[in-house]
């Protein structure tokens, strides 16, 4: 079993942090009482919990004692369990720009004064970060970058080599994404923008992805791709390669390149491999 402690400063992206390792696979358990870790650490002992990957997400939302947590902690690695301690960080300045843009007030800030908050929190989760066994400052992240960075961290691959793929869907008009290894263009298709009943649906919903699965040449062009990747995903990974990144582009990024992102992921799945999408034109 393999447990992690998540910490860190409020707006730092815990909650997306938290996300991404349920994404591979990890039980989360959001928000734990701080007193319930003593309770935790003795069902561990008992056998009581069988989950082989737990993040139990911490923060000053459950409470200024920490001293459970760090008794828990202690007793983890004095019975030999592996257990690390993750601290997401942030710069103050960040935090605020984040909780301004997000209308959001931080919640120690019962007067209101995001500053002083931040400033008590620091200081309330200064000895748990001098413990963290991984800090991961979000301050230049994207949301694409922090999971890139989570799932490096703690993901589990499997399939041919315990390369991980990463596969992105995008729209060619707002820009090509910066972190991929392979993009494919796939604006040869028609466009579902400009069928009437298709056009305010995305490849998420079953419409679509049923439209776009039938297009001509479509099936064949699937199928090549799943072959060239099959066949570059081992000697990638003989290089040293961990993760490979995959983009699909298409017009606006809702559509085709949607729907066949799910498709390939779906087929790297069933092959066994540790396959993460997004599609991060979807919404715009």
């Amino acid at each position: 079993m393999s447990i992690l402690i998540l910490t860190g400063m409020s707006g730092a992206g815990k909650t997306q942090a938290t996300k991404f390792l349920e994404d591979i696979g990890y039980f989360c358990i959001d928000n734990m009482p701080l007193k319930l870790f003593s309770k935790f650490g003795e069902m561990y002992k008992r056998s009581e919990f069988t989950n082989k990957k737990t993040a139990l997400v911490t923060d000053v939302r459950s409470g200024d004692d920490f001293s459970d947590l760090y008794h828990f902690i202690e007793d983890m690695k004095a019975i030999g369990e592996p257990i690390k301690v993750v601290f997401i960080d942030c710069s103050d300045s960040v935090i605020l720009n984040r909780y301004k843009e997000n209308k959001r007030i931080h919640p120690l800030a019962e007067d209101g004064n995001n500053i002083t908050a931040l400033e008590e929190e620091r200081q309330m989760l200064a000895h748990l970060k001098e413990l963290s066994d991984v800090i991961i400052d979000t301050s230049a992240y994207s949301v694409w970058e922090l999971k890139k960075n989570i799932v490096k961290l703690f993901g589990t691959a499997e399939g041919e080599g315990g390369i991980k793929i990463n596969i992105i869907s995008f729209g060619f008009k707002h820009g090509l994404p910066q972190t991929c290894d392979l993009v494919f263009d796939v604006r040869f298709l028609d466009n579902p923008y400009y069928v009437a009943e298709l056009k305010n649906l995305t490849g998420n919903d079953a419409p679509v992805r049923d439209y776009v699965m039938h297009l001509e040449n479509c099936p064949e062009f699937i199928k090549k791709l799943e072959d060239m990747i099959t066949f570059l995903l081992p000697l990638y990974r003989s290089e040293g390669k961990e993760i490979l990144e995959i983009g699909i582009g298409c017009t606006g990024g809702k559509h085709r390149s949607v729907a066949i992102t799910n498709e390939l992921a779906e087929r790297f799945k069933q092959k066994g491999y540790s396959v993460f999408s997004e599609h991060r034109d979807i919404l715009k």
